[in-house]
């Protein structure tokens, strides 16, 4: 496991230079000028020429990309053109926001998607597995923004149970796990659906094993059968698909910090692009990829603890 480790760390040398390389190019080939963005258009020619010049605008590409690569590596993510603050210092402030949402999101998909999907399996061409087919397929159809409009409406004006949106700045646990239930699950739903139908189709398929009908005919407990033989054995597809919408709600996170009016990198990656804020959305976006490759790394670990007879070489 520790060799598999160190390969994989490897691995993420290169994967993080193609990744820098990929963002440095999409920013910089998008349509639209920054300086222009900043200034508006009625700047004059000079004072346009003066910003490009002093956010290093007026250099070759391949110059840019140089210090691109030099200031990334040195840690030095680089200043906001649109309020001089240090971008690193912005992204630390709005991370844990956007790490706590898809964190609960995940959480409440896995513990809800998850059981009920193994129910529908056992309970298949029942009502039960009718019911969960209909509601797991409306949940992969609403869109994240519309089902947050409506728990917004349900619970918050109906209801009144949670606040309408923002987050908690009394630094208060309770105020803030308040604040974030509506937001988790309006995301956590929608996972739910698809871990609750590749769990039905993964466990279908492994309860028609030979070792299973075995260990049903030796007498053993029904429970043990589902959960210790049948269970562990479906777990390494519902893993993948899990990991995969793990990095999926990661960026779906922006319509949700939109409607729930939440901090976050999401809301930063609107106005960065909105603004044509080069530094910002390319600082964004290595965020994201950094996430998607640690979880990436995290699965094939899981992998490992999960099933023994996986062997890395």
């Amino acid at each position: 496991m520790l060799r598999l480790l160190l390969r994989r760390l490897l691995l993420l040398v290169p994967t993080i230079l193609v990744v820098v390389t990929l963002v440095f190019i999409m920013v910089r080939v998008a349509p639209g000028d920054p300086a222009i963005a900043i200034l508006g258009d009625y700047a004059t020619k000079d004072s346009l020429e003066a910003l490009r010049e002093k956010m290093g605008f007026n250099v070759p590409l391949w110059l840019q990309y140089l210090r691109f690569l030099s200031n990334i590596f040195r840690g030095d993510l680089g200043v906001s053109m649109l309020n001089n603050n240090p971008v690193k210092a912005q992204l630390l402030y709005a991370l844990p926001y956007t790490l706590e949402l898809t964190i609960s999101s995940m959480i409440v998909g896995v513990l809800l998607g998850l059981p009920f999907g193994i129910l529908t399996a056992l309970r298949r061409n029942r009502w039960a597995d009718y019911v969960g087919r209909i509601v797991s397929l409306a949940g992969i159809s609403i869109p994240s923004f519309y089902l947050g409009i409506l728990m917004i409406f349900v619970f918050s004006v109906k209801l009144g149970l949670f606040p309408v949106m923002g987050i908690s700045r009394s630094g208060d646990l309770l105020g803030r796990l308040n604040h974030l239930v509506l937001p988790a699950f309006t995301m956590g739903l929608i996972l739910t659906s698809y871990i609750m139908r590749v769990s039905r189709s993964t466990m279908l398929n492994v309860l028609k094993e030979d070792y299973i009908r075995t260990a049903k005919a030796k007498g053993l407990n029904n429970v043990i059968v589902v959960y210790k033989h049948a269970l562990l054995n479906a777990l390494i597809p519902i893993i993948s698909v899990t990991s995969i919408y793990f990095i999926v709600i990661i960026g779906a996170s922006v319509m949700v910090e939109i409607v729930f009016s939440r901090p976050g990198l999401g809301k930063l990656m609107v106005l960065a692009m909105k603004q044509r804020d080069y530094v910002m959305l390319q600082s964004i976006m290595l965020v994201y990829a950094a996430l998607a490759m640690m979880i990436n790394l995290a699965t094939d670990l899981i992998y490992g603890l999960v099933d023994p007879r996986i062997k890395y070489k």
